[in-house]
């Protein structure tokens, strides 16, 4: 597709034309209340998941398929190009959503989706549905314009239905399936923007490691002034690892906890600083009165490019009314750890376990249990295939597109680590939005520039995409 005002002007109209049975197709899809986290909802997720199935094989996608995990249904849609030498693009979202009644909030049913004011309002309307759809909006409008009978890539869309449910299952499936998803490049659409002003590209996510370190004393609860002072504490223990986890820089003390850690360049570091970043509105987005962190770095490098470590939970001992002059026989600490492009999951696991270990003193017993952990992932800014996402979103918005990353961690990274492909991210959500909050809506012109940036993008990453 040539990158001309005319072909620009014609993906434009045929969005335009087609958006009122577009946002009647995603009203539809919306209805169906496919909530993964609740037992009750089960037949409504594989209900969305044939939903999807049967809409992108009436888009045109000539291989439909639902995959099954001993959770939630998967859809996996696959459209060859035709061209032998015809990069391959893995799309990837989710079908499920997040809980929902009218009691939490919501002004009106949270499955009756809702138009007013330029707005669709549904649970799932941006999260991640209406992100997932318009891939098929912007496909349409792809073939339309180029005149192709298919993509210009070889083009696989993997959609999941527990992402929403912590992705119990999906580095199985993927694992399971990966001869058949072999690809080049990798598109994330379930993510979001800046705002409605500044749209950006995301380059990347965080990872994380969570944990619970449970400590053993004195094999019951014993008198404090019998026994205080002379033999250890766990709940004593406890607070002394919270406040031994990071140093007067706010460092993450934890030996070894930085190796490999890719670190910001000065070019990152200016178009973060490009961002119309605004703290006091950040700080009142937080519920919180100052901005505190790694010494060295802005509130914007904390949360996107740095590692981290939290105290998620503490506790141990007597917490009901009154005193208890006791000490308790065990303590918790909960932790966790957001990772960055470089670190690796197990190095940093192991690390604590000897940084717990090296603390502790005698007479208190400790175990350490992980949760699932999320590998982190970065796309270069010069890589090919985030310059054509780059492009395609420069047309569709007709401004510079900005970068940024997300503090957050997501299940991209097992789709790098399983495929061996960079992934790049595409969402035109902002944060208005209102994930998993009550009265969730996506704008609808955003809606219609996501599907005009994916009629742009497949022609593009076909002629400039490879490394």
């Amino acid at each position: 597709m040539s990158n001309t005002p005319d072909t620009d002007n014609a993906v434009r109209a045929y969005v335009d034309g087609h958006g009122a049975a577009f946002l009647a197709e995603l009203s539809e899809w919306l209805r169906i209340p496919s909530v993964s986290a609740d037992p009750a909802r089960t037949d409504d997720v594989r209900r969305s998941a044939e939903w999807l199935k049967d809409h992108l094989a009436a888009t045109g996608f000539p291989v439909t398929e639902i995959w099954d995990t001993p959770g939630a249904p998967a859809v996996f849609a696959e459209w060859p190009s035709g061209d032998p030498d015809a990069l391959t693009v893995l799309v990837y979202g989710h079908h499920d959503v997040q809980p929902a009644a009218r009691e939490d909030g919501w002004r009106t049913d949270p499955f009756e989706p809702v138009i007013e004011d330029g707005r669709l309002h549904a649970r799932g309307a941006a999260d991640d549905k209406g992100q997932v759809l318009f891939h098929t909006l912007g496909i349409r409008a792809h073939l339309a314009v180029t005149g192709r009978g298919a993509p210009a890539v070889n083009l696989k869309l993997l959609i999941e239905g527990e992402e929403e449910s912590g992705s119990p299952h999906f580095p199985e499936l993927i694992r399971s399936y990966a001869d058949r998803l072999v690809c080049d490049t990798v598109i994330v659409s379930d993510t979001g923007m800046w705002s409605e002003d500044t749209p950006t590209v995301c380059t990347g996510m965080r990872g994380l490691v969570d944990c619970q370190i449970d400590l053993y004393g004195p094999g019951q609860d014993i008198h404090s002034g019998s026994f205080g002072g002379a033999v250890p504490n766990p709940a004593t223990e406890a607070a002394r690892l919270a406040a031994a986890l990071h140093d007067a820089d706010r460092k993450v003390a934890i030996p070894g906890f930085y190796d490999g850690v890719v670190e910001l360049t000065d070019r990152e570091r200016e178009l973060f600083a490009e961002l119309p970043f605004d703290e006091a509105g950040w700080l009142r987005t937080a519920h919180s009165r100052a901005t505190l962190g790694e010494a060295g770095y802005s509130t914007l490098e904390r949360i996107w490019a740095r590692p981290t470590a939290e105290v998620n939970g503490i506790g141990g001992g007597y917490q009901g009314p009154g005193g208890k002059t006791i000490v308790p026989s065990a303590a918790q600490l909960k932790l966790s750890f957001r990772l960055v492009a470089g670190q690796d999951v197990e190095k940093v696991q192991s690390s604590v376990r000897d940084w717990v270990a090296a603390l502790l003193p005698a007479g208190i017993r400790h175990e350490i249990t992980y949760w699932g952990a999320t590998r982190p992932c970065l796309t270069p800014l010069d890589h090919p295939a985030l310059q054509s996402v780059v492009r395609a979103m420069g047309r569709a918005f007709d401004q510079k597109i900005r970068f940024t990353r997300e503090g957050g961690s997501g299940p991209a990274a097992d789709l790098q680590d399983v495929l061996g492909a960079p992934v790049l991210f595409l969402g035109i959500s902002v944060p208005s939005d209102g994930w998993h909050a009550p009265n969730e809506k996506v704008e609808l012109g955003l809606l219609m520039k996501g599907a005009e940036t994916a009629a742009h993008l497949w022609a593009d990453l076909a002629e400039n995409g490879r490394e």
